[in-house]
């Protein structure tokens, strides 16, 4: 018997299908060149160093900390108001639009664009920052809304949308709020290190300088330092310190420099303009945008798309793999040693990670693919094997609740064990949920390749 119904494992991998395809098609495209540089010795002093990791300064390098802590703790609390509340009204278009805007723009391109009018500063990183989780927060947070029970909101009658928000969605919603919260913070530490690349005195200065000198272990002793404050998010960063943690994150701030009205003013009206707009000469300002889109942007937007697809499936193959190793379920008590790795992996910034590939592979668009293949994967594969071992504990506390089952049912729900388990029982669970963060992470890793 025969149905024309498909199943949602055949979409499923028919989905996949389509992801790989056009990968491969993309691979033909994206700027992969090996060359045949000789990095072994100085891989060989990289990991020398990772094993002997000591720093100068200990007060200079805590005080760095500090400010990479400041810097996330303060953009995070004041985007996630300013996205609560564009949630609220996230049915507009208009709302929309300008949240897909900001948000698609990486923080570093903020960081270039504000250090234009408040130079090195903390107004700088705190905007860089604040700008695009502001649209990050906002859609966010309306799906979260959108999946809660309108039942309790229902109650409330014709009230205000306000109230209705304050009252009936937001304490409903609020647990996944604060959890993705809490989330988009270690996601917020990483940012505030990296703007160092560029020269806020956050971790990620002092990590770039030691790497480019060839102090790998002053590097070593940074990571090292950043990967601890990551793993321990979970216990210090507590709701009930926040106001404290604001006031101190405030005082740790490096100054900001005053701003002129006349700096703004010049870089709104001449600064972000071709010269011949701004001298009227129309066909001269056509020329030039022809040139820029034929020469830099339509390359340099193919390049984009073909590292952010092939560095999503390598991304995706590293999750799947990674993941069992993690899961508790699946391995037992050598899990831990499989969250140690998706620790490292998911707290070395990309950039880093990319620095070590160009002395293996030479300049190309491979060392990019391999850096956010490697983060993005172990990210993927720590939200797996949490999803696992969630499902896993719900379903032991279902089954303890009908001990007085049969014996017959009690053998119907035995579940084989080792790799069998893996691809016949908890892969096929996990597939959705991968699918739907591979998705996510579609997004993320496109601002990454620009």
């Amino acid at each position: 018997m025969t149905t024309s119904k498909k199943s949602t494992a055949f979409y499923f991998s028919r989905l996949s299908l389509v992801f790989c395809t056009v990968s491969l098609l993309f691979l033909s495209i994206a700027d992969i060149q090996l060359y045949t540089p000789y990095p072994w010795q100085e891989l060989a002093l990289i990991g020398q160093g990772v094993i002997t990791p000591s720093w100068y300064d200990l007060p200079e390098l805590f005080k760095s900390l500090l400010r990479t802590i400041a810097f996330a703790l303060l953009a995070v609390s004041a985007s996630a108001v300013v996205g609560l509340l564009l949630a609220t009204v996230f049915h507009w278009r208009c709302v929309r639009v300008l949240a897909a805007a900001v948000r698609s723009v990486h923080e570093i391109f903020w960081c270039l664009i504000f250090m234009q009018l408040w130079g090195l500063s903390a107004t700088t990183g705190l905007l860089a920052i604040f700008v695009p989780f502001c649209g990050i927060f906002a859609k966010v947070f309306a799906e979260i809304l959108q999946q809660q029970s309108p039942q309790t909101v229902n109650t409330f009658g014709p009230a205000l949308r306000l109230s209705r928000f304050a009252y009936g969605w937001i304490p409903q919603a609020w647990p996944a709020l604060l959890s993705y919260v809490r989330y988009r913070f270690e996601c917020a530490l990483r940012s505030s290190a990296i703007l160092g690349f560029i020269g806020l005195p956050t971790l990620g200065f002092y990590l770039e300088t030691a790497f480019k000198q060839g102090n790998y272990s002053e590097a070593a002793a940074i990571l090292w330092l950043f990967i601890l404050v990551i793993a321990t998010v979970r216990w210090w960063f507590q709701p009930k310190y926040l106001l404290v943690y604001l006031l101190l994150s405030i005082w740790v701030l490096p100054d900001s420099l005053p701003i002129h009205g006349s700096i703004v003013w010049q870089f709104f009206t001449q600064d972000i303009w071709p010269e011949a707009l701004i001298q009227g000469d129309l066909p001269q300002t056509l020329e030039w945008i022809k040139n820029v889109f034929s020469n830099e942007v339509w390359p340099a937007l193919w390049q984009t798309i073909a590292i952010t697809q092939l560095a999503l499936i390598l991304s995706g193959a590293i999750a799947l793999i990674s993941y069992p190793f993690a899961s508790r379920v699946l391995v037992g008590r050598w899990s831990t040693l499989g969250r140690a790795k998706l620790l490292v992996l998911r707290s070395i910034p990309e950039l880093m990670f990319a620095y070590v590939f160009l002395l293996i592979f030479g300049p190309s668009a491979l060392p990019a693919i391999l850096a956010l293949a490697i983060h993005n994967g172990g990210l993927i594969a720590f939200l797996l094997a949490n999803n696992s071992e969630l499902e896993e504990k719900n379903t032991t506390l279902s089954n303890s609740s009908s001990i007085h089952s049969s014996s017959s049912n009690a053998s119907s729900i035995a579940f084989p064990k080792g790799t069998m388990r893996y691809f016949y029982v908890d892969l096929p669970r996990r597939y959705p949920a991968f699918l739907a963060l591979l998705f996510y992470r579609w997004e993320v890793i496109m601002r990454e390749s620009a």
